[in-house]
């Protein structure tokens, strides 16, 4: 059952179990200072295909099959899957699944995609509607770029704010709760909502999602009544650099001290001073390839406890952006627990 905290934060009585997990990077990610933790790096961006488009969907059935693989199931074991990336009308998702014919939800909260797909996954895990549920996400460098920027041949400057868009992908597996919780679990959720303080720069991206985490963390510490010591981390999605600091700064004037256990997968993924990645990486498959490359495992093998899993998301359009309009952020939030024997 579901016990609900105050609005739109909620704990597991009887938690789904996170049983499987995978991930993917291209040649850049695994270039960098986590290289070593995710389960698959592609050499190719082009992953064998004729367009960018078609290599993300690739990349992410490729990575969903992984996480099937190492579960020791197959995909029609799969009750639905949440899956969703930063394309319009979704296609690295769409096209990437479709051959796998699994029972889909399509969803969109940009970089905070992974998050939110853990959420509506586990909700689903937790009603009964089926053993097996998943949730995936993906990005890639090129997609992105040739969408909400420029593309690629065109050559323009990157401020010092920018954030690298990771070619990435991460897939979770979770299974309905069945008498004492064990191993990782999902424990408890919140879920985010809009906050825009009228940041227009789409490459200043951290400043205009961490306010909205900001919102989501301190919503979920009041709801619950606990302290940032009463996780090993507090993880955002691709704030970067230049985010990760002022987040600290927001959750602070409110009375949390977050500091010491803060993570931002965007400030983890590259190497500032010799890849050129400026203030960190982005993405929905950023917090996704981490969370499954180094958290979970982090979680499965006792090294963490509990953490908050809190991913961001600007939900910007290159439409809205051309007409002026600004980016309003979202940050989602999984509790996740390890339950060890």
């Amino acid at each position: 059952m579901v016990r609900t905290l105050s609005r739109a934060v909620f704990q597991y009585t009887a938690p789904p179990q996170i049983i499987g997990y995978a991930s993917t990077v291209g040649q850049k990610e695994g270039d960098g200072p986590m290289g070593s933790c995710f389960d698959h790096i592609e050499l190719d961006a082009h992953f064998g295909q004729d367009t960018w488009e078609q290599a993300e969907s690739t990349m992410q059935r490729q990575t969903i099959q992984l996480a099937l693989d190492k579960s020791g199931l197959k995909d029609s074991d799969l009750s639905c899957i949440c899956a969703g990336d930063l394309l319009n009308q979704c296609i690295g998702s769409t096209y990437g699944l479709r051959p796998l014919e699994i029972p889909m939800l399509g969803i969109y909260g940009a970089c905070s995609t992974m998050a939110e797909g853990l959420l509506v996954a586990s909700l689903l895990a937790e009603s009964g509607m089926g053993e097996y549920t998943a949730a995936v996400t993906s990005s890639h460098f090129s997609t992105a770029e040739r969408q909400f920027r420029f593309p690629l041949f065109y050559g323009g400057q990157r401020p010092p704010t920018a954030q690298w868009t990771c070619t990435a992908s991460g897939a979770v597996i979770l299974q309905q709760p069945d008498g004492e919780p064990e191993g990782i679990c999902v424990t408890g959720g919140c879920i985010g909502k809009m906050v825009d303080l009228g940041v227009t720069d789409a490459n200043h991206m951290g400043a205009a999602m961490a306010p909205a985490a900001a919102d989501t963390v301190v919503r979920y510490l009041k709801a619950t009544g606990t302290q940032p010591t009463a996780y090993d981390a507090i993880v955002t999605g691709d704030l970067g650099l230049v985010g990760s600091e002022l987040l600290c700064d927001l959750v602070m004037k409110q009375g949390y001290d977050i500091s010491k256990v803060h993570k931002d997968c965007g400030a983890m993924m590259f190497d500032p001073e010799t890849q050129d990645t400026h203030a960190g990486g982005s993405g929905c498959g950023c917090s996704a390839s981490i969370l499954c490359g180094h958290f979970l495992p982090s979680l499965q093998h006792g090294s963490l406890k509990k953490i908050l899993f809190a991913a961001t998301g600007a939900l910007m359009s290159p439409t809205a952006s051309q007409q002026g309009e600004s980016i309003p952020g979202i940050s989602h939030l999984v509790e996740l627990t390890s339950f060890q024997k």
